[in-house]
């Protein structure tokens, strides 16, 4: 118990540095240190990278290039044709009224080209929404944002968390990452594009 409300009162931890820089504290949400944040934040920008896939693996898309001639939402999700992600995250946008004021619209997920452009063309099949279908083979694209996780027990590998990123100017303006990595609360298109 007493090691519980040490926890409560952001203890002092000793580390095997020296000097001032050799403690830390429990509990606190960001310590001091040079590294970046544990999840992308407000004001970050879109990594600029050429590792996304778009219906084949030769068409590949940078979201830096993208964003810096738009606006827009970035829509991050576990597992393509999985039950949340076809049934009710990816589906409150191409449904949502706002959709066409969000700008561009891309959904994000570590899996293959072939797979999320068959899962884009099952979920939108004339393509009237406009949101586009992106795979993330390797992760990077997940992982240099920070929102990846652990899926082997359900997914078999590195997925990515459920989240939203709504971008303004090539920047990160908010942040809706489900706290649970895959639930279908916050990330939500009544959220996001309110």
């Amino acid at each position: 118990m007493a090691f519980f409300r040490a926890l409560s009162r952001r203890a002092p931890v000793a580390s095997s540095l020296s000097g001032p820089a050799s403690t830390s504290f429990l509990g606190s949400s960001r310590g001091f240190h040079a590294s970046r944040s544990l999840l992308v934040e407000p004001g970050d920008p879109i990594p600029d990278l050429e590792v996304l896939h778009e219906g084949s693996p030769g068409n590949k898309v940078n979201l830096a290039r993208e964003f810096a001639q738009a606006n827009g939402v970035i829509v991050g999700v576990p597992a393509a044709f999985s039950g949340a992600c076809s049934q009710k995250h990816v589906p409150s946008y191409i449904q949502h009224p706002r959709l066409r004021d969000a700008g561009s619209v891309f959904v994000v997920s570590v899996n293959d080209a072939f797979v999320m452009k068959a899962w884009g063309d099952q979920l939108d099949p004339t393509h009237e929404s406009g949101i586009r279908f992106l795979a993330d083979p390797s992760g990077a694209f997940t992982q240099a944002l920070n929102l990846g996780f652990d899926g082997s027990a359900i997914f078999g590998g590195m997925r990515g968390k459920r989240y939203a990123l709504v971008v303004e100017d090539g920047k990160v303006k908010s942040v809706h990452v489900e706290p649970d990595n895959t639930g279908t609360n916050v990330s939500m298109a009544d959220k996001v594009l309110a």
